[in-house]
């Protein structure tokens, strides 16, 4: 999947190697995988996870914001 994660003063992450993304939501954590159905969430205050295909974790530390998925290609706003 491609993922972009952008903040209001730079981007933090893009890459179209990921396989997970686990992310905090304002009901409770979630995952998004490959072909997921498309989708618009709010994030609360937490750490998203992105794992590629060779297992590697990333970790970044956000104060909310806002998931789009679509057609494999999720979009972070994050705060």
């Amino acid at each position: 999947m491609k993922v972009d994660i952008v903040t209001p003063d730079a981007t933090l992450f893009t890459g179209d190697q990921v396989e997970l993304v686990q992310l905090p939501g304002i009901d409770g954590s979630f995952e998004i995988l490959k072909d997921h159905a498309p989708l618009i969430s709010i994030l609360k205050k937490g750490k998203i996870k992105l794992q590629n295909k060779n297992e590697k974790e990333q970790y970044f530390e956000i104060n909310g914001g806002v998931i789009e998925v679509l057609s494999n290609k999720v979009l972070i706003l994050a705060e």
